[in-house]
């Protein structure tokens, strides 16, 4: 007998906004975007996640937020 699990991440776009800020990068404008992240094991959701994200719209850097 064969037992096949299967084990899903998915990541869904909520919205995007224009942010405050330039990229240090490039200079170019910086997007805010909300991200809905699921986890599955199995059809079983295991974890449910939203996230924001922040985009340099013209280098598409993923740029990180310290504060």
């Amino acid at each position: 007998m064969c037992l096949v699990c299967l084990c899903d991440d998915e990541e869904t776009e909520l919205g995007r906004q224009q942010a405050p800020g330039s990229c240090p990068y490039c200079g170019g404008k910086v997007q805010m975007l909300d991200v809905e992240r699921k986890w599955m094991f199995c059809f079983i959701p295991l974890c449910f996640k939203i996230k924001r994200k922040y985009l340099c719209s013209s280098c598409d850097r993923r740029l990180v937020l310290y504060h």
